[in-house]
């Protein structure tokens, strides 16, 4: 039996899985559809309802992998997308935001962020945020790779305060937001959404999470996940196309790490003494 999922809520309150699922690299191989579909059915069927993807993702292969995977289920998931900077001008916001959902197959999206700043004015943007919310074709809007001075400086636009979450690279080895950024959104109630949670797997081969996954027959991925996932207002968006890991990531939640353990791995990888320019990847 597993362990429930814990939930993040978003200010308007709606509560989402804290673990959700990625999809970048999606929808660029044909031979690869399949698994993907599948992949993201069964975390689906396992409670990973939140799924995350992009128009830039397959240039639109990765939305049209998501269409195809929650047919007859739109009403179990909450569909995260992102805008191209250089569309999110007030009409270009529009467009892209109808594209992305004809490719999906759906009368709206949860969540739209704007991917990363764009030349547009923030207000441009995100007053064609607030159009398409009032329309009914998005219920929240947010923002991704966006530092403390970008967020603050959104909380000075017209409307710029329904902003809904950010999304960043947040990972074990990526522990910069901590010093400044992750506080500054918790204290503000609008949850982080961490991606590229395993360094695209690259943090599965570090010797220590090796170590310590062992004690708890886990596997380094896994303990890569719930490091995020013990953090308050973090949404964990892990990628995979294999079912089987999917698995894998959805029993992450049960993890109960010691407090000897998590000092093991605040020593492998140190939080950050001071501020640091925000990562992207």
């Amino acid at each position: 039996m597993h362990d429930p999922i814990p939930t993040v809520a978003l200010p308007s309150g709606i509560e989402v899985p804290a673990l959700g699922q990625g999809t970048w690299n999606m929808g660029e191989k044909t031979s690869l559809a399949t698994d993907e579909i599948a992949s993201l059915k069964a975390g689906i069927d396992l409670g990973m309802t939140l799924i995350d993807t992009a128009e830039m993702y397959g240039e639109g292969g990765a939305e049209e992998i998501v269409g195809k995977a929650i047919e007859g289920r739109r009403d179990e998931v909450f569909l995260v997308s992102k805008v191209y900077p250089w569309n999110a001008s007030h009409k270009g916001a529009i467009d892209a935001c109808e594209r992305s959902l004809k490719r999906m197959k759906t009368d709206r999206i949860d969540l739209y962020l704007l991917h990363w700043r764009s030349e547009h004015p923030l207000a441009e943007t995100v007053q064609a945020f607030e159009e398409l919310k009032a329309a009914g074709k998005i219920r929240a809007w947010g923002v991704s790779n966006f530092d403390v001075d970008d967020m603050e400086e959104l909380l000075t636009v017209p409307g710029g305060d329904q902003v809904a979450s950010n999304q960043v690279l947040y990972n074990l080895g990526r522990r910069g937001i901590e010093f400044d950024l992750l506080p500054w959104c918790q204290q503000r109630n609008i949850p982080i959404m961490a991606y590229s949670p395993i360094e695209q797997g690259r943090l599965a081969h570090h010797p220590d999470l090796i170590r310590i996954a062992k004690t708890y027959q886990a596997t380094p991925a896994q303990i890569a996940l719930a490091f995020l996932l013990e953090r308050d207002g973090v949404i964990v968006i892990p990628k995979t196309s294999s079912v089987q890991r999917v698995s894998e990531n959805r029993d992450a939640v049960s993890l109960d790490i010691s407090d000897e353990d998590w000092a093991a791995l605040d020593a492998a990888f140190p939080p950050p003494p001071r501020k640091k320019p925000l990562e992207m990847i």
